[in-house]
């Protein structure tokens, strides 16, 4: 019987999605909202179903109900590790390490012997686990956010310095001859041409660092923490066997981490809407 409902449930959803995308409306923004939305709500559904039919215990897969449950009754809790781990930890590690980066990749284009050597010992430093190095700058900084924080720094720093720098480097030389007939200095050279240009690349490294700086930042505070942090009520939620409490906290982590993302993705389109990948 449990089976039977799943299946009812799957082709519910998938046939609402099927008119949506034959209807004449497919292509507008409310149709490209519900299509995704219904998805969501169908694997939510059959989540449910699964594990109210076959009675799976809670310990090894709460239902979705109960996570709801639980991140509507803990808010206060939920508010307060969102603070030190997002706001605190990851947030400030993101700016500081992508502002450091596109700084020393300016310097970087500069003086091509810097490029020749620090971006191999970058991509180095990039292979490293953050596992390995998590530990030692807890131990470096202390077990409040500026620790992770500095971790943050050390995953977001190298690929948006690599980014940048490739993207300072995407301008033609014709370009840069131009710019100099014209008796550009090198910093207007650099303001009004290279950087504009190195843009849609920057946007890249930004884009790719707002997911490594929240893993990053979780993953930090399973080394050490206050009593309070998205990983620290991860790590103790495990503990408790209280999995309800984890998802709840990758919940919440899922939601900053996509709005953040969404932040940044609409940022680029207003400030790249010249580049071909922002023309529809």
């Amino acid at each position: 019987m449990t089976l039977i409902f799943v299946l009812i449930v799957w082709a519910a959803g998938w046939g609402l999605n099927v008119m949506i995308a034959r209807s004449k409306g497919a292509n507008t923004a409310a149709a490209r909202f519900a299509v995704p939305v219904i998805f969501g709500v169908t694997v939510l559904a059959i989540w449910e179903i699964l594990v109210r039919g076959y009675d799976i215990s809670a310990v090894i897969l709460p239902a979705p109900s109960a996570i709801w449950t639980t991140l509507t009754s803990t808010t206060d809790v939920l508010w307060g590790d969102f603070v030190q781990t997002f706001l605190k930890g990851a947030l400030s590690g993101y700016i500081i390490g992508c502002a450091s980066a596109v700084i020393m990749a300016v310097i970087v284009d500069r003086y091509d012997f810097l490029r020749r050597g620090l971006l191999p010992v970058g991509n180095f430093v990039a292979a490293l686990p953050i596992v390995g190095t998590a530990p030692i700058l807890v131990m470096w900084f202390g077990f409040d956010w500026h620790s992770k924080a500095a971790v943050v720094v050390v995953m977001v720093f190298f690929p948006m310095l690599v980014n940048t720098v490739a993207g300072l480097r995407d301008t033609s030389v014709m370009q840069r001859d131009l710019m100099r007939t014209y008796g550009a200095s090198y910093m207007q050279t650099l303001f009004k041409l290279r950087l504009p240009a190195a843009l849609p690349f920057m946007f890249n490294g930004l884009k790719i660092a707002t997911t490594l700086a929240l893993i990053g930042a979780i993953v930090a505070e399973f080394f050490g923490s206050p009593v309070r942090g998205m990983g620290f009520r991860i790590s103790t939620s495990v503990g408790q066997l209280a999995l309800d409490m984890v998802w709840a906290e990758i919940v919440v982590a899922a939601i900053a981490g996509s709005l953040f993302y969404g932040l940044i993705a609409t940022v680029e389109k207003g400030l790249t809407f010249w580049h071909p990948s922002q023309r529809k």
